[in-house]
């Protein structure tokens, strides 16, 4: 359940390096293949810079002062300019099951519709069935084949949500 004690914000400079610690710990954790993913992102490593451009943003979590997930909003490369992508939501364990990624979901969606995007596309691994549960119970639907260039070869199960 979130607390008074857990916080939504947009990323900072100060972020970048235990951000791109987290993110990759998670990954890890969550079996997804070094290549072909966000592991490999050089943005990774430079979070606060790489959303740091018009209609794009990137929000962190803070629970209890600890970084412990995020999630971004960036225009979908190589697609029409009214599709955006959600990017890089993951939360470390101690985040999960609280309502945090639903409150984070909302969070991206309406900045998203800030931006005037018509419609949100992601990508997530097939066995990443509870972020598939929570992207669906927003509205998302399935897709048969990806949509614009994100060079994450190895995420096989695309999403899209109109806004």
């Amino acid at each position: 359940m979130i607390t008074s004690a857990t916080k939504i914000r947009l990323v900072a400079p100060e972020d970048n390096l235990s951000l791109a610690a987290m993110l990759r710990a998670v990954l890890v954790e969550m079996g997804v293949p070094k290549k072909g993913t966000a592991y490999e992102d050089t943005a990774l490593d430079c979070m606060y810079q790489t959303y740091d451009y018009p209609r794009t943003s990137y929000f962190v979590v803070e629970l209890e002062g600890e970084l412990v997930g995020g999630a971004g909003i960036s225009p979908l490369q190589g697609a029409p300019t009214e599709i955006c992508e959600l990017q890089k939501m993951y939360f470390m364990p101690s985040a999960r099951g609280k309502g945090i990624g639903a409150a984070m979901m909302q969070r991206c969606l309406a900045y998203a519709k800030e931006q005037e995007f018509r419609k949100c596309y992601l990508e997530t691994m097939p066995y990443m069935i509870a972020a598939q549960k929570l992207y669906k119970k927003t509205g998302f639907i399935s897709l048969e084949k990806p949509m614009g260039d994100t060079g994450h070869y190895n995420c096989e199960t695309w999403m899209l949500k109109e806004l």
